[in-house]
């Protein structure tokens, strides 16, 4: 399967402050689209820095991974609601009941926002799953887990890039896959466990790819995803 002509880049936006944080979209500036906000900034400086960074032209994936009671969730979707986001994600683990409540809410409240189920993280691998007494291996988990939040009506998944062809296999190109864990040809692997480059992720059917410290420490943040674009694209040799 080949998709790589609907695949987009997310920059991981992941710094310790806000300077920071706009510091680097002064030097990206519009050489991508798309931008994760995850926990550590939106916990320091909450849904304001969200608008200033949506304000800045870019689409805001916001990335809180939300796991609680169903009452919860779907509360806190609401409120989400009412920010400039376009993709949000919560556990799969949080169950079917959790899932559901939460797309309630985003039908009622922000039909134009997308939910995607986190299924197995990737910096997790089966020796970790195993500790935590999941005895599957991670592909197998993260099979169960699409089942679960596709059927409880969420647009989307959060998998390993390694995950890719067993979901589409199954599900087809209708679920928004957005794959973590992508690391062009020669970056530092870090804590991930379960990577793959753009090319290969987006000719496996990845929706968006989510890139962070290949980007933010390169010398020229905006050249480093202009190159991962052009990989993308099969404008560039992988």
């Amino acid at each position: 399967m080949t998709q790589t002509q609907n695949c987009q880049l997310i920059l991981a936006l992941d710094l310790e402050t806000r300077a920071a944080a706009f510091a680097m979209l002064d030097r990206i500036g519009q050489s991508l689209n798309w931008v994760k906000i995850g926990l550590q900034l939106f916990t320091a400086y909450g849904p304001d820095f969200v608008r200033a960074v949506a304000d800045r032209g870019y689409h805001v994936f916001l990335d809180l991974k939300l796991h609680d009671i169903p009452n919860t969730v779907a509360k806190s979707v609401q409120s989400i609601a009412q920010l400039p986001v376009e993709l949000l994600t919560l556990h799969a683990s949080g169950g079917a009941e959790m899932l559901e409540w939460a797309n309630q809410a985003r039908a009622d409240h922000a039909p134009g926002l997308n939910l995607l189920a986190v299924t197995v993280l990737t910096s997790m691998n089966a020796a970790q799953l195993h500790a935590l007494n999941i005895k599957t291996s991670p592909e197998e988990q993260v099979l169960h887990l699409a089942g679960l939040s596709l059927g409880a009506g969420v647009q989307g998944l959060v998998c390993s890039p390694l995950e890719l062809p067993p979901l589409r296999q199954k599900y087809g190109p209708a679920p928004i896959i957005v794959t973590p864990g992508i690391r062009p040809a020669g970056s530092a692997v870090h804590e991930q466990k379960r990577i793959m480059t753009p090319r290969a992720a987006a000719a496996a059917g990845s929706s968006y790819i989510v890139v962070g410290r290949p980007i933010l420490q390169a010398p020229s943040p905006a050249q480093a995803a202009q190159a991962i674009q052009a990989e993308l694209f099969g404008n560039a040799d992988a």
